[in-house]
């Protein structure tokens, strides 16, 4: 509709007009509005030339390829650059070509040009306005009232799109810098700072907020989601700042919040350079790869183009879609889906020695801490611990130059099955690292967001089935980083080790389970009253907190800033042979008989002694 409307030659006809009147004004200026008879003959004959000469010139910067409706700063530029020529031009062709400079006062040179500025930006401006109301002024009246926070660039972009929306009706702004309180963009007042939420929505009603702070760190911008929580709107955010500059989204493509908007972290970043280094036309084995990690380790590994991706697991059906989805967003990568046992000593040997892997992420383990407490105790320490020798063992055997494991921080300090294993199995990699060539790095790191058995589905599938959220304990807490952040440092980590290192992830903040469960269900536009959080007890095995470094351990500085490593107690000579005796007996051990002798293997290990279901409902101020 806007091209129909919209004709160039009418523009620069406009233009023209106004240098005529720009030059006449500038005369009416300088002569009180009354212009000499003496005067005239040099008005006319300058007017005739200032008319062609500036014609040409404002043609020439090629002001009449933009729309009158979108002009804008760039517009105002182009046409300053034009009057800045035509101010030269002007007086050089007047006086010197047609040396008539006696009849035409200096000052009509200075004024013209400025006068000429004022109708070409004020034309386009009242145009612009004119149109706006036209098509957009209707609008906004309707719409629903939100209230944007943030005073930034995002949010100036964000309040033009919404200008022109009749979804929303933006009320006011939030920001929480001093210097603009009271302020105004494009018309919105900034009406205080983001603490005053809760008082601005019930003053204007509001039950929306859009989070424009795509530049904020992410701690910020959690702080600000967890505000909107708690004050009980529903929440909006802008797209991430690296979404809008390769320009996938626009800043007006507002999400709602998510619960890895309160749990996220900044975006990590790697030195890409040490990890294609290690990895770039080499041959990387991942086991476990069909699971959370390891298929993102796999997916993170495609970007350094090895030569070839051995990925071992025990299950056909991950193997399958591990393959599917390499086939269609990696199809250089030459992917080999081995199925396998990590304890099958025959298999793990004849992979390894037929594609001789120059580094392998050893990412297979059983990790569900109450599912490996009690029945399945046995299974946990074949899986964990002997698995990780098999594949240690033959990696050591045939050369491999770097072997990762992908460990746990319920490695510290166990009070459970699981954690005891991964504790054993980091043992078993130091010992190995003193009998070959291949350097063994472990890296630990805490929960990640949706991983297969992260509480989030679990609280997700609770809250769609209209409660209760069963959280274990009040004050249990845990620690999360995303699933592509823990790869990404696992390979970092990779790059740096020198053999036996114990790479210890920075975790951020703990979370509170229970104000992660409260935070989910406002999230789904429910309140707690409609959906209850319930306690349960602590499940087998499972601590109130868990620890990333164990008290005996010290940890040195890297040149990752979210990497440490840790020093960890050296592992006695002749304790892994005696430590594979046990391991390798073919009869059935029960859970009892699994604890006490972890209990022998791994000093810190003290199991935790299981409570009770408690089947609390939180109380009713406890929510408020």
């Amino acid at each position: 509709m806007i091209r129909k409307t919209y004709h160039p030659l009418l523009v620069y006809f406009s233009d023209v007009v106004g240098v005529a009147l720009a030059w006449w004004v500038a005369y009416l200026i300088r002569f009180n509005l009354a212009i000499p008879p003496e005067f005239l003959p040099g008005f006319f004959l300058g007017l005739g030339i200032v008319v062609v000469l500036q014609g040409v010139l404002l043609q020439a910067f090629g002001l009449y390829r933009s729309l009158w409706v979108f002009a804008s700063l760039p517009d105002l530029v182009c046409i300053g650059r034009a009057v800045a020529v035509a101010t030269v031009l002007t007086p050089l062709v007047v006086v010197v070509a047609v040396r008539f400079a006696p009849e035409v006062p200096r000052l009509v040179f200075l004024l013209q040009p400025l006068a000429l500025a004022v109708y070409m930006g004020g034309t386009r401006a009242l145009y612009r306005t004119w149109k706006e109301s036209r098509l957009y002024g209707g609008l906004r009246a309707l719409g629903q009232p939100v209230v944007v926070l943030g005073a930034g660039d995002a949010a100036a972009g964000l309040l033009r799109d919404l200008s022109r929306s009749a979804e929303w009706r933006v009320v006011g702004l939030l920001d929480d810098e001093p210097t603009i309180q009271g302020r105004e963009v494009y018309g919105c007042k900034v009406l205080g700072r983001i603490a005053d939420l809760e008082r601005v929505t019930e003053e204007f009603k509001v039950g929306h907020v859009i989070i424009a702070m795509p530049h904020a760190r992410h701690e910020v911008r959690r702080k600000v989601a967890s505000v909107c929580v708690r004050a009980g709107v529903k929440a909006l955010i802008v797209p991430a700042i690296e979404d809008l500059m390769t320009g996938r989204v626009s800043v007006s493509e507002v999400r709602r919040v998510n619960v890895e908007d309160l749990l996220g972290r900044d975006p990590v970043r790697i030195n890409t350079l040490e990890v294609r280094e290690y990895l770039r036309g080499k041959a990387v084995m991942v086991t476990g790869a069909g699971g959370s990690i390891g298929a993102e380790l796999c997916r993170q590994i495609a970007r350094f183009e090895p030569s070839v991706l051995i990925c071992f697991d025990i299950s056909e059906y991950a193997l399958y879609r591990l393959g599917e989805e390499f086939a269609a967003h990696f199809p250089t990568i030459q992917l080999v889906a081995l199925a396998g046992d990590v304890k099958d000593a025959i298999r793990v040997d004849e992979v390894i020695t037929r594609f001789h892997p120059h580094v392998i992420f050893h990412a297979a383990a059983y990790k569900h801490v109450p599912l490996m407490e009690d029945d399945n105790a046995w299974q946990a320490v074949r899986n964990n611990v002997l698995g990780t020798w098999q594949v240690g063992r033959s990696a050591v055997a045939c050369g491999v130059a770097r072997f990762v494991l992908v460990s746990t921080d319920k490695a510290v300090n166990p009070t459970n099955v699981m954690g005891a294993t991964k504790r054993l199995a980091e043992q078993v990699c130091q010992a190995l690292s003193s009998e070959g060539k291949t350097q063994f790095e472990i890296v630990r790191f805490g929960n990640v967001l949706g991983s297969a058995g992260s509480v989030i589905p679990k609280f997700q599938e609770q809250i769609a089935g209209g409660g209760p959220v069963t959280v274990t304990h009040p004050d249990i807490t845990r620690y999360f980083m995303s699933i592509p952040e823990a790869a990404q440092l696992v390979l970092q980590a990779g790059s740096m080790g020198q053999g036996g290192e114990i790479f210890v992830l920075d975790m951020g903040e703990p979370v509170k389970i229970a104000e992660l469960a409260r935070d989910m269900i406002r999230l789904s536009g429910h309140t707690e009253e409609e959906i209850r959080v319930v306690f349960t007890g602590l499940r087998p095995g499972e601590k109130l907190f868990e620890e990333v470094l164990a008290d005996a351990e010290e940890t040195r500085a890297t040149h990752h800033p979210k990497l440490r490593i840790a020093r960890a107690q050296p592992v006695e000579d002749g304790r892994l042979a005696a430590l594979l005796q046990w391991l390798r007996q073919r009869r059935a051990v029960g859970a009892p008989e699994v604890r006490r002798e972890l209990r022998r293997w791994v000093p810190e290990y003290s199991p935790a002694v299981s409570t009770p279901p408690l089947q609390v409902v939180e109380p009713a101020a406890h929510r408020a």
